[in-house]
Parts: C-alpha cells; sequence; structure tokens
C-alpha cells in the first residue's frame, strides 16, 4: 500500500496558492498501480481515497499508521466503484462479483477486504473512499441499474446528465459515507453549474471515461476567488468545504462524487449565483 498525507488548507492560504501549489494540496493523480492500493488520507473529513488495481494478485486491504486502528474498517465505513473489466471484493469470506459501474458499500468493522480481477490481462479498477464511521451497516452490492436514478440538465446549457445514485439513504444506509455517479451525454461538457458549496461536508469529484487527450477544467475555491486545476484521466479533487465544485470538459465524461461530513441529505447544498463568482 502507497499511502500520501494531506492537511487542510484555509481558504486564506489558498488564494496565494500558485498552479503547482494548488495541484500539490488538491489533485491526486497516478491513482491506478499493477497490484497496489495507492490512498491519499486527508485531513479535510478525514477522508481516505484512492485506487486498487489487482492483476496477477488478490490485493489487501491493510491498516497504515494514518488511521490509527488494528483493520483498515475498525472506525471507518467505505465506498468502492469499479471502472475497469470483472473484478470481485472479498469481504471477510463474502464474495462479490464487481461488473463495470458496480458499487460495494462496506460497513464497519470489517476486517479482512481483498481485490481480485476476474481476468489479469485485463484487471479491474476499483476506485474507493473511506470516511470515518460510529456504527455498523450492512456491506451491499449495487449495481447502476439499482441506483437511484436522476436525468438532469440540458444540451442548450451544454449540461444535460444522468446522475445515479448509489450509496445514499433509500438506496444504501451508511453512517455518513454519500457516494454515485454521473455520466454526462456526448455535447454536454459542464458539471454543477451554477456552482455550489456546502459548508457542512466535503466533496471529492473523481473523473474518468475520458480520452488520453482532453483535459477537464475543474473550478475550485472560494467564489469570489475561483481558481482551477487541468485534471485528465483518472485523476481526483478533493474539494474543502468552503470550496465551490464545478467543471468543464474539452468533451464528455463521467465523474464519480463522493461526500463525508455533517449530513447525508443529497440535496444540501449552497448554491452560488452567477454574479457572485469571480
Amino acid at each position: 500500500m502507497n499511502i500520501d498525507l494531506r492537511y487542510a488548507p484555509h481558504p486564506d492560504d489558498a488564494k496565494g496558492y500558485d498552479t503547482a501549489a494548488l495541484r500539490r494540496h488538491f489533485l491526486m493523480e497516478n491513482l491506478f498501480q499493477p497490484n497496489q492500493i495507492t490512498l491519499t488520507y486527508s485531513t479535510v473529513d478525514r477522508v481516505v481515497v484512492g485506487g486498487v488495481l489487482p492483476t496477477t494478485e488478490s490485493v489487501v486491504l491493510s491498516a497504515p499508521k494514518e488511521v490509527g486502528s488494528p483493520t483498515f474498517l475498525a472506525r471507518r465505513e467505505m465506498g468502492v466503484f469499479n471502472i475497469g473489466a470483472p473484478g470481485r471484493v472479498r469481504v471477510d469470506g463474502a464474495v462479490y462479483e464487481m461488473g463495470n459501474r458496480d458499487a460495494l458499500y462496506i460497513g464497519k468493522d470489517s476486517a479482512d477486504v481483498r481485490f481480485e480481477s476476474v481476468d489479469p490481462a485485463n484487471p479491474a479498477k476499483f476506485y474507493v473512499m473511506s470516511t470515518p464511521a460510529h456504527a455498523r451497516f450492512e456491506t451491499r452490492h449495487i449495481r447502476q441499474d439499482q441506483a437511484k436514478k436522476m436525468e438532469v440538465g440540458d444540451i442548450a446549457t451544454s449540461n444535460r446528465r444522468t446522475i445515479y445514485q448509489y450509496i445514499l439513504p433509500g438506496v444504501c444506509d451508511t453512517c455518513q459515507l454519500v457516494m454515485g455517479l454521473t455520466q454526462l451525454e456526448p455535447g454536454s461538457m459542464w458539471n454543477t453549474m451554477p456552482a455550489h458549496s456546502h459548508t457542512r461536508r466535503c466533496e471529492v469529484y473523481f473523473y474518468f471515461d475520458l480520452a488520453d487527450s482532453a483535459r477537464i477544467f475543474h473550478l475550485m475555491g472560494e467564489p469570489t476567488e475561483t481558481r482551477h486545476i487541468v485534471v485528465k484521466n483518472e485523476e481526483l479533487v478533493i474539494s474543502p468545504a468552503w470550496s465551490i465544485h464545478s467543471g468543464v470538459g474539452t468533451s464528455n465524461y463521467a465523474f464519480i462524487w463522493g461526500m463525508g461530513g455533517d449530513n447525508v441529505d443529497y440535496t444540501d447544498m449552497d448554491w452560488i449565483p452567477m454574479e457572485t463568482l469571480r
């Protein structure tokens, strides 16, 4: 396991960051390394995010010193999305067959977690996000056709998209972790505009399904002090509670959003009027 520690910057400090500093504090790159778990531990809501790429071996979720527990999920819960070829996740002896865009919620106190690919030459790619948890909820496998589906946006404003709510009340019970997937249609590039923030929780955007030559301009920062980070395929941005999160790509794409904080209400957000943005 490789794990990187990131501290939560104050918005006054972030105003002075240049491009390199913005990327160093908020962007996670190179998530998928063969037979490894690559994680980032952020002090923003104590989220842990990263990627797992099992090829020839079963990759075991161990407990790094950063989580301070005998097992990784002793005081945590985790969401897993497969964005690659078929794979499986073993949780305390139970086996979950994971197709492309399947999700798995793993509850607190799960001790033995292993990630595998069905075909080592065509591996699964598991994106993971974990938040602290105070109670145990049932481990749950969720296919895309079991997620709550919302079709929103408009071609006229270049943001026609489908939102799939996987790990959310009404679909899957959790302590604080909320996750889902948004797919933009061809010809639509904008996500979440007008922008919003939610002081009560952070949000993580993991971008994928993007051509190697394409890029996404992820907008962040305080509403009157916006900044941007240029993101390529299979990279993610951690957005602290004081920051907006929005973006536009050079083509359509998909992203997995995840949140942790004070509540699990998907509609709990503070919309930012367009005239406020600077």
